[in-house]
This record gives structure tokens, C-alpha cells and sequence, in this order.
């Protein structure tokens, strides 16, 4: 390597305009920054999400979630599982106290009962709440599914 074959770097000549080298260059003066303000000067940098001094969107959005005073909390519970139960007590009736002695839920929880898992045996089901396809299996084998 010597110095007749050094070239400037890709893409580092053939500048449209050299903005602030002079009035020659059509750019000289206020190079393309506009007349006063801080904007024009060296050294200026923006905050982050600054917005002109409206409140950012940052600090307008709430941080911390949203709490829907309407929900309704399920305790879910799927048919599978209410097998299970059948088989191992014996029953053809479950409620929800029948949940509660068998630790699957508790007196204050609302049970909801979910559709997976297969069911096998004829049962008769009141919980507050069913989804479709619980519901469809249950009568499949002609039990019932009651909301409380």
C-alpha cells in the first residue's frame, strides 16, 4: 500500500451540497437551521417523547393497568377433571358443594365448567356457568347442565 492508491471512502464524495462550507455552496449562512432559536444553535439535543411543552403521551397513559369494576372471576374447571371425581366418589350429581369438599374450589369462588377432557359417565352438573362445548358433552350423554 502507498499513497497513490488511497481513495476516499464508498459513498464519501459526490455530495449533493456541503451544508455550512460558505456562501458559495448555496448553504452557507444559517446552514439550513432557520434564524435563531435552539434549534439553530450546536450542542442542541431534544428530550426524548418531548412534545413542546404539551404533557407527553407517556405521562398522559395511565402506568400501572385498568381494573374493570364488572369482571366476573371464574373458577374454571374442565369436564376431565369432574370424571375423575365421578369415578373416584362414586357420584352422578355434582354441585358446587360437592367441588368444595373435594378441594377443587371454594365456598366463595364462582365455577365455571370448561369443556376439556372426555366425558364418560352420565352426570347431572349445576355450577354458575358452563362454556358451549361442556355443555354439549354433558348432554351428549344425557345429563344436565344447570346454571345456579
Amino acid at each position: 500500500m502507498d499513497l497513490s492508491s488511497l481513495k476516499p471512502a464508498k459513498g464519501s464524495t459526490n455530495r449533493e451540497k456541503r451544508i455550512g462550507r460558505g456562501q458559495g455552496s448555496g448553504h452557507g449562512g444559517t446552514s439550513t437551521r432557520g434564524h435563531k432559536g435552539q434549534k439553530s444553535r450546536s450542542g442542541y439535543s431534544r428530550k426524548i417523547g418531548f412534545e413542546g411543552g404539551q404533557m407527553p403521551l407517556q405521562r398522559r397513559v395511565p402506568k400501572y393497568g385498568f381494573k374493570n369494576i364488572n369482571r366476573v372471576e371464574y373458577k374454571g374447571i374442565n369436564i376431565s377433571t369432574l370424571q375423575k371425581l365421578a369415578e373416584s366418589k362414586n357420584l352422578t350429581e355434582i354441585t358446587e358443594q360437592t367441588l368444595v369438599e373435594a378441594g377443587l374450589a371454594s365456598k366463595s369462588d364462582l365455577v365455571k365448567i370448561l369443556g376439556n377432557g372426555e366425558l364418560k359417565t352420565k352426570l347431572n352438573v349445576k355450577a354458575h356457568a358452563f362454556s358451549k362445548s361442556a355443555v354439549a358433552a354433558i348432554e351428549a350423554l344425557q345429563g344436565t347442565a344447570e346454571k345456579i
